[in-house]
């Protein structure tokens, strides 16, 4: 992979907004509250809510986002947290791209347009709908940074965000764009979690969001470069869970000194073991933000990758490998490394 670095981070999540309130809930290593979930005509289910912001946050002044759902709010806050490095410089960044990451759509807006819809269509109001789209979600944070950038909404299982981190490399070398955003989000719903609970009895749904920028510029890093991302090893009749994993970790560097390991793990033994087995051999510290967030699916990869990077920028790891055994469809890794800056040349030049 040609030379990629990480220009700032941003999340939403159970925690609170920002890269703050995620950073102390994983140093801490409580597992966040969980809270039920009502759903229609059953017994609850369990789920970990992202909390009201302290301040009402200025974007939603914006007339885009005035009836936008809480999934493009978080999407839209992680990603100007990870934006705000590149927009505070005075010259600012001409060509930025975005790929959005989801697992699901606007399902909240989605239940109540066709509630609306099946009790009375000459009522359901048509203001709902343009939430409801799939591509709803890059358009509005496209609208939020006031350029007309290059967007890509890419739907799947967890591992959905790194598959959006390698589209953004891509773009990135191919001078497509000077900038990139990746972000993944996804929200709290009872038919999301119940469709959770029949893949995973003791999964805790949460929601919110994580965003990562990527430039080709090295004066623009925050001082993490992304080394690598492996191939997407897809779930099959004839390639299962355990092997696309041992098969994304043979991708992956081996342990070394002051490395970081941050998995997709959560509190289910039986759905961990593919992955517990292919990193069996791992000695160093690991993260699993699953297991105190909650099961946040593609929004959960997200802050693998941030929290990932913002150990390195603190200087607490000096390498990151991220492994993901997705939800139902593939397992795929990336490597990130914290990186030097280039010191000037003090060399005498001699003509």
């Amino acid at each position: 992979m040609s030379r990629i670095f990480v220009a700032g981070t941003g999340a939403v999540s159970p925690a609170g907004w920002g890269m703050g309130p995620l950073r102390n809930a994983l140093q801490t290593g409580t597992p966040l509250p969980i809270q039920p979930l009502d759903r229609p005509g059953s017994s609850p289910l369990r789920g970990r809510p992202v909390p009201a912001p302290a301040t009402r946050p200025a974007f939603l002044a914006h007339p885009r986002l005035r009836r936008a759902s809480p999934i493009t709010h978080y999407a839209a806050a992680a990603a100007l947290e990870a934006m705000a490095p590149l927009l505070a410089r005075p010259a600012g960044i001409r060509r930025v791209g975005i790929v959005a990451c989801l697992d699901a759509g606007c399902v909240q807006y989605s239940c109540r347009f066709f509630e609306e819809t099946l009790k009375d269509p000459a009522t359901a109001s048509p203001l709902l709908f343009p939430e409801t789209v799939f591509s709803a979600i890059a358009s509005n944070v496209s609208s939020l940074l006031e350029q007309p950038p290059s967007l890509h909404t890419l739907i799947g299982d967890s591992a959905t965000f790194l598959q959006g981190l390698a589209l953004a490399a891509d773009w990135l070398v191919d001078s497509r764009v000077d900038a990139c955003l990746v972000i993944g989000t996804g929200e709290l719903n009872w038919l999301l979690a119940d469709a959770l609970w029949h893949l995973d009895h003791s999964a805790v749904l949460t929601a919110g969001a994580g965003a990562i920028a990527l430039v080709c510029d090295e004066s623009l890093s925050s001082g993490t470069e992304l080394k690598a991302i492996t191939s997407s090893h897809t779930y099959t009749s004839r390639v299962s869970r355990h092997t696309a994993a041992s098969r994304m970790r043979q991708q992956l560097p081996a342990p070394g000194p002051g490395d970081l390991l941050c998995d997709s793990l959560g509190d289910n033994s039986r759905t961990n073991r593919a992955e517990l087995d292919a990193w069996s051999d791992w000695t160093g510290p690991r993260l699993s933000p699953r297991r105190i967030l909650g099961e946040g699916l593609v929004a959960a990869t997200g802050w693998q990758c941030a929290a990932a990077v913002d150990l390195l920028n603190r200087g607490t790891h000096t390498g990151a490998n991220v492994s993901v055994a997705g939800t139902n469809q593939q397992a795929i890794g990336a490597r990130f490394a914290r990186h030097d800056f280039p010191q000037p040349d003090s060399t005498p030049q001699h003509p």
